[in-house]
């Protein structure tokens, strides 16, 4: 049984959001976007997904195109539809609408029977003093794990 591996990932938005909760969707992309993801030539830094109509969009994502794909090229920033269930949207929307969620997506991967996905966060944005808490927590730890390795090397 294979396990799924990521094409891309989205560092920044743990730092930007606290996650609340992670959905799995599919994507509908043409095949030069799938054989440019599956090339690493893509990018989620600003992308972020919205409900309109009923149906669930993701911005800003980009996909180089491929450099075999001649004509049949694909625009590298195009609107993606993401594909869930009516009720998954549904309740997606309740939280975004009412009580200030954004929608993240966190990485793209390819699942066990080689369909691409992408994990997509309930997420609300962190405040400047929370990221500096944050860092300030990592750098403790660090400093922590640095003097045990040094206590364990004696």
């Amino acid at each position: 049984m294979r396990q799924s591996k990521d094409l891309i990932t989205n560092r920044k938005a743990r730092h930007d959001f606290h996650i609340e909760e992670t959905y799995e969707a599919g994507i509908a992309l043409t095949g030069t976007e799938v054989k440019s993801l599956r090339a690493g030539k893509g990018n989620l830094k600003d992308s972020y997904a919205r409900i309109e109509n009923g149906e669930l969009l993701l911005y800003n994502m980009h996909i180089s195109q491929y450099e075999q794909g001649n004509r049949f090229n694909h625009d590298p920033t195009r609107t993606r539809k993401l594909l869930m269930h009516k009720r998954e949207i549904m309740r997606l929307f309740g939280y975004v609408k009412e009580k200030g969620y954004s929608l993240v997506p966190l990485r793209v991967y390819v699942n066990e029977r080689g369909k691409v996905k992408v994990e997509i966060a309930l997420a609300k944005g962190k405040k400047l003093y929370d990221k500096r808490q944050d860092i300030a927590r990592r750098d403790a730890e660090r400093d922590m794990e640095k003097v045990f390795k040094e206590k364990q090397y004696y």
